[in-house]
């Protein structure tokens, strides 16, 4: 279950910065703390939105899920499911083929890095592979003894 744990701190560390980026990109707090200004850039350009909502309210949602699928699976009667680690393969994997889609995006098109969301690719990247080898294995996991008595 340790990969329930990682992943659960990883999706809490992802969720406060998206939090963090959709609150400046509503106007909540005045100064996002980047360094060069690219964080600015990349939010703003008409790529900080996917289908009319905030990317970060993306990561919002996308964090929160990962975060309640890791603590499910780490309740008595869901740690030896596998439904809870193939929740966060799921999501995950959506979560770095969107990740890949939009750090293309910054490289090739907007040509300007926000480094908040360079964080947010690598946490969600090390959530899959976590998953990955959890789901691995749970697998492999031995079965519940049973009693002769």
């Amino acid at each position: 279950m340790t990969h329930r744990m990682v992943a659960a701190l990883l999706a809490l560390v992802g969720l406060l910065i998206s939090v963090y980026l959709w609150l400046w990109k509503v106007g909540a707090i005045g100064v996002l703390a980047c360094g060069d200004g690219g964080c600015e850039t990349v939010q703003l350009s008409k790529y900080g939105d996917f289908l009319g909502v905030p990317v970060a309210l993306w990561g919002m949602l996308a964090y929160g899920g990962m975060l309640a699928l890791a603590l499910l699976g780490l309740q008595p009667r869901w740690q030896t499911r596998r439904e809870p680690t193939l929740g966060l393969l799921v999501v995950s994997g959506a979560g770095v083929a969107f990740s890949a889609y939009l750090t293309y995006l910054e490289a090739a098109v907007i040509h300007a890095w926000c480094r908040w969301c360079v964080v947010s690719a690598l946490l969600v990247t090390v959530i899959f592979v976590t998953a990955l080898v959890g789901w691995r294995g749970l697998g492999h996991a031995p079965a519940p003894a049973v009693s002769a008595g």
